[in-house]
This record gives C-alpha cells, sequence and structure tokens, in this order.
C-alpha cells in the first residue's frame, strides 16, 4: 500500500505554486543579469505584468535581486549571493580545490578563480588575488559569460560534442571586448584548439589588458562541474612564461579533479 492509498489523497502543499513563480522569476534573472527590466520579463516569462511586478518588488525587498539606478534592470541581489557563499563554504568543490588553488596562485604569483556552471553563464564561487599591484574586478558571486571567458570556454570544451553545440547555441555572442569571439563557428574552432592542447585561452576576451588560461574540473565520470582560470595582466604578460602557466594550470585542474574524485 503506498502513501497516497494509506493516508488519502495527497493535498497540494500551500504556497507551492507562488514559491515556483518566485523561483522562475529569480532564476530568469540570474541566467540574464543587468538585461531584464519589467517589460522584457514580461515578454520572457508567462506571467501577467502586476503579478512579475509583485514578484520583482518583493524579491528586492528581500535583498534577493537588486535594481540597477540607470536602467531599471536586476541582477542578483547581496542577501542571496551571501547565502550563497555559505554554501560555498562548504561545497565539496571548494573544499577539494582550496589547497590546490592556493598553490597554483603562490607558484604563478597571479589571480586564480574557481568557478561552476550557472544556466548559460559560469558563476565565482572563489577567488584568490595576486599578491601584486594590479586588482581585477571580479569577486566571488560574480556571473561571467561561457564565450567570452576561460573558464566558460574550458567547460563547454570539456563537454560531449552534444553537450557542447547544445549549450553554445543557447548562449547570447555579445561582444565584451573587442576581442570577444561572438561567431558561433569561431566559438566551435576555439573549442577545438582548447580540447586538442588541454587548457583554453582568453585573450582579452571578457576584460582588456587581461589574459587568462582555463582547465576544466572533472568527476569520477568525466564529466566537467567546474573550472579554474589564471589571469595575467598583459603589461607583464611574458610568451615564455606561458609554458609554465599552462603546465601548473593543468597539474592544480587535475589534482582537483583526482581529490574530487574521492570525496563521498
Amino acid at each position: 500500500m503506498n502513501d497516497e492509498t494509506r493516508d488519502g489523497p495527497r493535498q497540494p502543499v500551500k504556497g507551492a505554486a507562488s514559491f515556483s513563480k518566485f523561483m522562475v522569476v529569480l532564476q530568469a534573472i540570474a541566467d540574464q543579469p543587468g538585461k531584464l527590466d519589467i517589460a522584457r520579463l514580461t515578454r520572457a516569462l508567462p506571467y501577467p505584468r502586476g503579478t512579475l511586478y509583485r514578484i520583482v518588488t518583493a524579491l528586492v525587498a528581500e535583498g534577493l535581486v537588486s535594481e540597477s539606478r540607470d536602467n531599471s534592470t536586476y541582477q542578483l541581489g547581496h542577501r542571496l549571493i551571501q547565502l550563497a557563499s555559505k554554501s560555498w563554504e562548504t561545497s565539496d568543490l571548494r573544499s577539494a580545490a582550496r589547497d590546490q588553488i592556493e598553490a597554483l596562485r603562490n607558484a604563478t604569483g597571479e589571480t586564480v578563480h574557481l568557478a561552476v556552471p550557472s544556466g548559460t553563464g559560469m558563476v565565482y564561487i572563489d577567488k584568490l588575488e595576486s599578491p601584486r599591484t594590479v586588482r581585477m574586478t571580479s569577486r566571488i558571486g560574480t556571473r561571467v559569460e561561457i564565450h567570452s571567458t576561460s573558464v566558460g570556454k574550458a567547460y563547454l570544451a570539456a563537454l560531449t560534442d552534444a553537450q557542447c553545440r547544445k549549450l553554445a547555441e543557447t548562449l547570447d555572442l555579445q561582444p565584451r571586448t573587442r576581442s570577444t569571439i561572438t561567431d558561433l563557428n569561431a566559438l566551435y574552432a576555439d573549442v577545438e584548439r582548447t580540447r586538442a592542447r588541454g587548457y583554453s585561452y582568453d585573450n582579452e576576451e571578457n576584460e582588456p589588458d587581461i589574459r587568462c588560461f582555463g582547465g576544466a574540473i572533472l568527476d569520477r565520470t568525466g564529466a566537467p562541474v567546474g573550472a579554474v582560470s589564471l589571469s595575467i595582466p598583459i603589461y607583464r604578460f611574458d610568451e615564455e612564461r606561458a609554458r609554465f602557466f599552462t603546465d601548473k594550470l593543468k597539474e592544480t585542474v587535475s589534482g582537483i579533479s583526482a581529490a574530487l574524485a574521492t570525496m563521498v
């Protein structure tokens, strides 16, 4: 006898439908931060404008979403990032990676990021700054594009061909800089180069004057679950040290992948 026949028909959880709407709106904003205002949300989601306005107003009031003063678009709020950071502190990936990315930062003297996929983008869940003077604009909780970053392109290249193409076709290939890849065939070509050499390369494609190398972290099945990047300001980028950087990066992601495979 199953639960339904023993206890009678299950009743809908009170408030579940409303909660589901909140989550749909929150996910839409997370997937396109700084791009959706109320008008665009109305076109993108199957809810009346009044309903969306009430949901967004409540999310803003709770600090889960923030509104831009410049163009009235929305992005994830400080409270949601704080809540997420508490999860990242204890996540298997962050725990498995911490010693390894510290060693990478110390060996190279450059900034290291740890990122995980989030919808059609990547989110930084850890960052170790270079001890040198230049600081990057990124921070823990920052969401970045797949097609313009070394973490994103490393993750994309580690997928199967079918998975890679399915995800790539959903990407909005907007330029971040003059060097950003904005053509799908060019992105596929970059994926093949990444696979061939074992690391991705962001040549000022996401942030001017910054070059990055990226490597994918794999789980025990060989599927990508995140990525690590090493970021170097162009003024101190040395082609002769590039091999040293990429060798250290590949050692790092291999070590993290091995550590992750041993965790329950």
